[in-house]
């Protein structure tokens, strides 16, 4: 690790502990993430976590990004959520080669604008939800985009619709219009990153807002690949409670479970994130157990911690990761396989 990742993962411990994680009880009570809270995040520079240098970016490793990220997530998970959300137009801006780079890409890296993503709908079985018909000029997104986080904070959406097997990428404006509705949704955790429900009823797309069109089967690889980044979220919340708890076997557990997803091949990477999924929840049942009834109080964090534990069961949850953690969370697996 450079002195330059070093100083960035040590920046990001700092923020966790001294600014996000005092305040993350009230920023879950609040309704609406504070736009503070977003601003230390981008005033640290990681909203160019995930940008080369030439874009304004800071370069850094993956290894580097989740850390960062973990971090974060332990410190307010809600703040770090909507964050994250930032990863995709970021990236997504510096790669393609049309206008919308010019548009987004250094806006995003130096976080002058923050970035949100719709394609959660597309880990769903079943009919698509949110299609794309070509027209004249470019396409038309029509149908529903279910959990799309940080609505009111973000400048833009990476938003996916089916065209048959392929998927449409476009880079939209992230507000409401004639032909995009917004329905906010109401979640057991998290709920002040406000996430909503978006319905496209015939949204014209521009060809020029349009960044890839590429093969369903090639997307769902590619998603597969990087299913290590969101792993960063259960194990920031599970050093979390485990900090809190005090020491414990939970302790080595934590290493070994961030070591192995770390070290994890495509194909293992499923069970290595489920995991992570399993041990947030126990250490986070621990802290609960351990407080004892006052944990239960909404001014305790230990509640605060479990109920996102919960949420990180489902998010970014493929049908592997699924099986995986039913088989850990029912008893039918060993956690040491």
């Amino acid at each position: 690790m450079s002195d330059l990742d070093r100083e960035l993962v040590d920046r990001a411990a700092q923020l966790a502990d001294n600014h996000l994680f005092p305040s993350a009880l009230e920023v879950d009570a609040s309704g609406v993430v504070p736009s503070l809270q977003l601003d230390l995040v981008r005033d640290a520079g990681f909203h160019g976590l995930f940008a080369p240098v030439e874009f304004g970016g800071l370069g850094a490793s993956p290894e580097t990004q989740w850390a960062v990220h973990e971090s974060l997530s332990g410190g307010c998970l809600t703040t770090s959520f909507v964050w994250a959300q930032h990863a995709g137009p970021s990236k997504a801006a510096i790669e393609t080669t049309g206008p919308m780079r010019q548009r987004w890409a250094e806006a995003l890296a130096t976080g002058e604008s923050r970035g949100g993503v719709a394609f959660a709908h597309l880990n769903r079985p079943g009919t698509p939800v949110l299609l794309a018909e070509p027209r004249a000029g470019g396409w038309e997104f029509s149908g529903s985009a279910p959990f799309v986080t940080g609505w009111g904070h973000i400048d833009v959406v990476l938003t996916a619709a089916r065209h048959n097997d392929s998927v449409v990428w476009a880079m939209l404006d992230a507000q409401d219009c004639e032909t995009i509705s917004s329905r906010r949704l109401t979640l057991a955790a998290i709920d002040s990153a406000v996430t909503v429900e978006l319905s496209f009823d015939k949204h014209p797309v521009a060809e020029a807002s349009v960044i890839s069109v590429e093969n369903f089967a090639e997307w769902t690889d590619r998603y597969r690949k990087g299913l290590r980044a969101n792993g960063s979220n259960p194990l920031g919340v599970a050093a979390r409670a485990a900090k809190l708890l005090g020491p414990s076997l939970l302790d080595g557990q934590l290493i070994d479970a961030r070591d192995r997803i770390n070290a994890a091949t495509v194909e293992e990477l499923p069970a290595a994130r489920a995991l992570l999924g399993d041990l947030c929840v126990r250490a986070t049942s621990a802290l609960i157990a351990n407080v004892g009834g006052s944990a239960l109080f909404m001014e305790q964090q230990a509640q605060r911690l479990a109920r996102e534990s919960l949420f990180l069961l489902v998010q970014g949850q493929t049908p592997e990761i699924k099986e995986h953690h039913m088989r850990l969370l029912t008893g039918s697996a060993d956690l040491g396989k």
